[in-house]
């Protein structure tokens, strides 16, 4: 750490010019920071890159940053309930793929491997852009890159600028009542921008049309309610009407540009805070006699606190381009359960601290353009649970079983990269980087009343190395030709090692402290052309190698592999390094323009991973796509659009992962498309409206390893006010 303050110290006071800006005269939808941390034309990558710009994401309108996301037609959502939307990439999820949010990872110590909504505690309603790398990514962005990496850039504040915007909107499928306002208000040499979104969410509305040989799936026939002071079974007046799913979301943003002679400094300030979030699909869970299982069953009200520095130094002869963040993030989960009629209610908390800093430096010389750079992390968590009885309003909080370590966790990770692009000559470009990275893990285990873990401690010491070279051939200015080998690494965190959780009725993940880190080696090639700048053709086919892959499989407790876990025999699992898996498969996508107001645009995606002796691997989603015709003429754009998933047979589900097989059909995740619409209209300069018509058929679907079913037919409208 002494070395690196001394070295920034050094380039800060030797700095003589600020770097020249990239040329007005490209398109910023053509510029890429997440594929190499430093500004780059997307077709000089070697990387499978989607960019959601700010025009499509106002445009898109969607009610959280998960929904944006899935409505790109280019990343797969899984949802566990109506406050959820785990990002699935090439076939990897939750903490096997990163997640960064202004150059900060938002990847914690306690990231689960199952499925996550954290996407959801980041709002869309004031981003620039997010940046879709898809594919192994470890080498720019270290650990949990494995599938890609989702990079969300928030607004910018801007100098000598004042203006404002805002907005209200209204969902009839939940009742939801969204509003809006941002202000910028920047001077010659220090602006502000500050942001403010509110959403209320009610119950979700399924579709009403079912798939022919699936009628009545899904349907909420009754639930269960506290009342009287003890639990009842009531029948549901709307079995359409997924209840209780509703919750609240609050999000605001500060942020502070200064202009100091040749540096520039950025201050960041995020919060976003949600009500508690009824975990739907364990709501219906039914026990062996087909009664639900649970009466309450949701998370707790979640934080996330983001708070960064950032510094951009002028050239010196280090480097032409220099960043610098430092960052600390405070992330607080809890789940709250209890059993049907019981009355004994069971509450876990969860906080993390975690402290970062980037630094990253590119330096030109010649044909070569050369990045480097290091990373610093460390994560705090602290555990704590208990129980009271809800019927006994002087009941103590007696302690109980912790989700993590009850005695603290921490881990650190550092890290150095280097990367060069050199252009060979101007139709070759070369790509290649390297990373090392060193972790270590410390928990501890203090109270053994509930779960016998042998010693007092889990500890881990790892090293990881990853790398990636591409090649880029662009024989004219119509067609790109590209190939890429990459590896990937994701280190154990401590929901890895340390967690004890019942996954599901029967079934307990116990900690398993002998993990090494899993490996993704990966290969892709690409190939774009485009016709008489009408037509668009691309295509990209991959095959990944994941090699001591993380999975959950059967394990023992004192020789034992059952174990009795709060009244119920289960049996036990834990993450092992037990497998050998390959993943492969392709995207495809068309972009035609009928003229400059028309234009039709297609994706379509396909994965298959199975482990080596043929068993399917989790998180792999059926094959999916967008189709979207757009017109845009002066003041009204319109969108009418199909987004589709195909069959993901009942074979085809992984037996020991996190597919969720109880909340499919019997013969597993029938396919689906719905048809959209969507239309704005700007009234004046500074009043615009708009309108969305989604799943028009309202039809009944619930996406692959769901255990909610999808929105019916949704009503949007929006009004939009710049100042």
């Amino acid at each position: 750490m002494r070395l690196l303050l001394s070295f920034l110290v050094f380039t800060i006071l030797n700095s003589s010019a600020i770097y020249a800006q990239i040329d007005s005269t490209i398109s910023l939808e053509d510029i890429v920071v997440s594929g190499s941390r430093f500004e780059q034309l997307k077709k000089e990558s070697p990387q499978e890159i989607t960019i959601i710009g700010k025009k499509q994401i106002s445009f898109q309108n969607t009610g959280n940053s998960a929904s944006l996301l899935e409505q790109s037609g280019e990343v797969f959502v899984q949802k566990s309930q109506a406050g959820g939307g785990s990002p699935v990439l090439r076939g990897f999820e939750a903490n096997k793929v990163l997640v960064v949010v202004d150059g900060v990872r938002m990847n914690n110590a306690i990231f689960r491997g199952g499925h996550l909504q954290n996407v959801l505690r980041i709002d869309q309603n004031i981003l620039e852009r997010v940046e879709v790398v898809i594919g192994p990514s470890s080498v720019n962005f270290g650990s949990d890159a494995l599938g890609g990496v989702l990079h969300f850039r928030t607004k910018e504040a801007q100098f000598e600028e004042f203006n404002a915007n805002a907005f209200v909107r209204y969902g009839s499928v939940n009742n939801e009542k969204t509003a809006h306002f941002d202000l910028n208000y920047g001077l010659e040499n220090i602006a502000f921008l500050s942001s403010v979104s509110v959403s209320q969410f009610g119950d979700l509305m399924m579709g009403k049309n079912f798939k022919k040989g699936f009628e009545g799936f899904g349907l909420k026939e009754n639930y269960m309610k506290y009342q009287g002071g003890v639990d009842v079974v009531l029948p549901n007046p709307d079995p359409y009407l997924q209840s209780p799913s509703g919750y609240n979301q609050y999000d605001f943003l500060q942020k502070v540009k200064l202009q100091t002679g040749s540096i520039s400094h950025r201050l960041n300030l995020q919060v976003s805070m949600s009500s508690s979030v009824p975990r739907y699909d364990r709501l219906t869970d039914k026990n062996a006699t087909g009664n639900l299982r649970f009466s309450e069953w949701l998370y707790g009200p979640e934080v996330r606190l983001l708070g960064s520095y950032s510094i951009d130094l002028p050239r010196t002869k280090l480097y032409d381009k220099a960043s610098v963040i430092g960052s600390i993030q405070y992330f607080a989960e809890s789940r709250i359960s209890r059993k049907a009629f019981n009355y004994i209610r069971t509450t876990q908390n969860e906080d993390v601290n975690v402290l970062g800093l980037n630094a990253d430096f590119q330096k030109h010389l010649k044909r070569h353009s050369i990045q480097y750079g290091i990373e610093l992390l460390e994560n705090n968590v602290s555990s704590h649970a208990f129980t009271n009885n809800i019927q006994d309003a002087m009941s103590a909080e007696i302690p109980a079983q912790t989700r993590y370590p009850d005695g603290g966790s921490k881990t650190s990770a550092y890290s150095v990269y280097l990367n060069d692009h050199i252009k060979l000559n101007p139709k070759v470009l070369w790509n290649g980087g390297v990373r090392f990275n060193y972790a270590d893990l410390n928990a501890t285990f203090k109270n053994k009343d509930f779960f016998p873990y042998e010693g007092n401690n889990a500890e881990q010491k790892n090293t990881a190395f990853s790398g990636n070279m591409g090649l880029i051939y662009l024989p004219s200015n119509s067609t790109r030709l590209k190939t890429l080998v990459s590896s990937g690494f994701r280190t154990p965190n401590i929901d890895d090692l340390a967690k004890v959780f019942d996954s599901a009725a029967g079934t307990l993940i116990v900690p398993n402290p002998n993990l090494n880190p899993e490996y993704t080696y990966n290969i892709e090639f690409g190939l774009k052309h485009e016709f008489a700048r009408k037509l668009s053709l691309e295509g990209v086919y991959f095959y990944t190698f994941l090699r001591n892959a993380i999975v959950v499989s059967d394990f023992t407790i004192n020789g034992s592999g059952t174990f009795i876990f709060q009244g119920v025999e289960s049996r036990v699992v834990a993450m092992q390094n037990q497998a050998r898996a390959t993943v492969h498969g392709w995207n495809v996508k068309l972009d035609y323009k009928f003229n400059k107001e028309l234009n039709l645009s297609s994706t379509l995606s396909k994965t298959i991973g199975k482990l080596d002796d043929g068993t399917p691997l989790d998180h792999i989603p059926p094959m999916y796509g967008k189709t979207s015709l757009h017109f845009q003429e002066n003041k009204f754009e319109m969108e009418l659009f199909a987004m589709y998933n195909g069959w993901k047979r009942l074979e085809d589900y992984s037996p020991n992962g996190e597919d969720n097989v109880q909340y499919a059909t019997v013969d597993g995740s029938p396919s689906w498309w719905t048809l959209n619409t969507r239309t704005s209209y700007s009234i004046s300069k500074d009043w615009t409206l708009q309108f969305s018509l989604e799943n028009i058929l309202d039809k009944n679907y619930r996406n692959f390893a769901s255990g909610i079913s999808a929105p019916g037919r949704n009503f949007l409208f929006t009004i939009r006010k710049k100042f």
